[in-house]
């Protein structure tokens, strides 16, 4: 049986003055979102210029996809929590990832039209489907518990637990900045293969990565009750063996749901109802004035999210398919492909986050930082305007009617901005907001509803759906105009809501009863 060590926050400090523990975390959580922005912003570019999808279909698939693995970890954190352990966990979701990613690699034949048919390399694409699917499952084994063990290498009161999880999350960024850089060069110029591929490569890394560094997790990342795992449950095997077991069915059945796309719709809607009905059951009933308040206030702010990541996470949808098809993407000298302009959340990320760190904290001195709700509606309102961007753009295109790539980067600029507005602050809210025996249920709350948003970002992505002869528009004006109406309305209806939160955030705030 491992027995956990604890750290000494005085001698393990060989990570510029970090636990080493924390160089695995970094470096594990590096390559695996180098492996997951690989391939994000490849996707539906690979769907509807090789496999001949319609805009439709193609987004069907991207949005089913994104709910997904946001819906995951909600289930492999808790396994992890009550059996499995994080290393366990983190091996198993790695290994599934490695064997997404790769399969990502098998092109096949790429589509062609046949009189009115499209002919597709139906047995490529059912790997495509599989390896998506494994990608969702090991996604949600792995993703929370790296997150975990981070926490665990520092004492509560150890001062350099802040900055810890700083250094972390920069490792986040740097991977996706990195990733969306180089995939998205291999994935448009050389091969679709070779994007996927290198994505897959960044994964093996980062979890050879952590298997060798398990010396430094100190004991951990193992689980709480080894010997739980040894015993038999209903099925006659070992309760190990069934969780992999289970987890091997759930990729099965998500093959499924992939390519049935209302089957991931009516699953998102069935958990939300089935939420939301709950809540109001417990927030009646079992709550006292305080707790209800805190608790409605907190419902808000997390169905106020759902409305900005649709907007965000237009990304990787209507946005890609903008640079790639209407766009002169030429920027300081450099042209890159549409995949590519995904870097710039990263990049601005890096830049902003130090910024807005300084900034809340100079406010908050001063008695003048914005309370969450105002934080939530900044958010929201800076997603539209970086909509607005994009309208602004296709009003005045150059002589050959194509938007100057000038204009992406703003959108995004804005969009990075609104996010440092209200993504940082959202966990914290669920923790210090929701009553603490349902923080748990509340913190699954949170995450379905990003997966909420993926779905229904790519609903919204549709509207904008264009026909397509070989997988290029040969229309460049026509496909202008219906990128323009959506972005149009998608600025309108962000504003909207940012102002309508706005007006309410004073009675939001009464409600969170001195909660910041």
């Amino acid at each position: 049986m491992t027995t956990s060590i604890a750290v000494d926050p005085v001698t393990d400090t060989g990570f510029f003055g970090h636990p080493r523990g924390l160089f695995v975390c970094f470096a594990t959580e590096l390559w695996e979102r180098f492996s997951f922005y690989g391939m994000k912003y490849l996707l539906l570019l690979y769907l509807t210029k090789y496999h001949l999808f319609s805009d439709a279909n193609g987004l069907d698939v991207l949005g089913g996809y994104a709910a997904l693995v946001f819906a995951t970890p909600v289930i492999g954190g808790l396994l992890a929590d009550r059996y499995l352990g994080m290393r366990k966990a983190v091996i198993f979701g790695g290994l599934l990832l490695v064997l997404g990613h790769l399969g990502m690699a098998v092109e096949g034949e790429q589509a062609r039209q046949v009189g009115d048919q499209i002919v597709r390399d139906t047995a490529a694409l059912q790997v495509f489907y599989l390896s998506l699917a494994l990608i969702v499952v090991g996604v949600g084994f792995l993703k929370p518990n790296i997150s975990t063990i981070v926490g665990r290498l520092y004492t509560e009161d150890d001062p350099r637990r802040d900055s810890g999880f700083t250094i972390f999350y920069m490792g986040i960024n740097l991977g996706a900045f990195a990733a969306t850089l180089l995939c998205g060069y291999l994935g448009e110029t050389l091969g679709w293969a070779y994007g996927f591929g290198a994505a897959g490569i960044g994964m093996l890394l980062g979890l050879v990565t952590f298997i060798t560094g398990q010396k430094h997790l100190h004991g951990h990342a193992e689980p709480h009750d080894p010997q739980s795992l040894k015993e038999k449950s209903p099925i006659g095997i070992n309760r190990e063996w069934t969780i992999y077991l289970s987890a091997i069915a759930g990729v099965a059945v998500i093959w499924q749901m992939l390519q049935f796309h209302a089957a991931v719709g009516l699953t998102l809607n069935l958990m939300s109802v089935a939420v939301l009905l709950g809540l109001t059951w417990f927030v009646t009933t079992q709550c006292d004035v305080v707790e209800r308040q805190r608790m409605i206030a907190l419902v808000i702010l997390t169905l106020s999210t759902v409305v900005f990541w649709a907007l965000f996470e237009q990304a990787a949808g209507s946005m890609t398919l903008f640079a790639d098809r209407v766009m002169d993407r030429k920027i300081v000298g450099l042209e890159l492909t549409a995949a590519q302009y995904g870097s710039l959340n990263s990049l601005f990320i890096f830049l902003l986050a130090p910024i807005f760190a300084w900034l809340w904290t100079a406010l908050g001195r001063r008695g003048l930082e914005p309370s969450t709700p105002v934080k939530f509606a900044l958010g929201i309102g800076q997603a539209g305007l970086g909509f607005g961007a994009l309208v602004l753009g296709a009003a005045n295109p150059d002589q050959a009617g194509m938007v100057t790539g000038y204009w992406m980067v703003l959108a995004y600029l804005l969009h990075t901005s609104g996010e440092l507005c209200l993504s940082p602050v959202g966990l914290s809210a669920v923790t210090k907001l929701a009553v603490p025996r349902v923080v748990g249920v509340m913190m699954g709350a949170w995450f379905l509803a990003t997966a909420y948003s993926e779905f229904v970002a790519a609903q919204l992505s549709k509207l904008a759906a264009i026909e397509t002869s070989g997988g290029s528009v040969s229309d460049v004006n026509a496909a202008l105009a219906s990128y323009t109406t959506l972005f149009s309305d998608l600025l309108y209806f962000g504003l909207g809501f940012a102002v309508l939160l706005l007006l309410l955030s004073p009675l939001l705030r009464k409600m969170m009863h001195g909660v910041h």
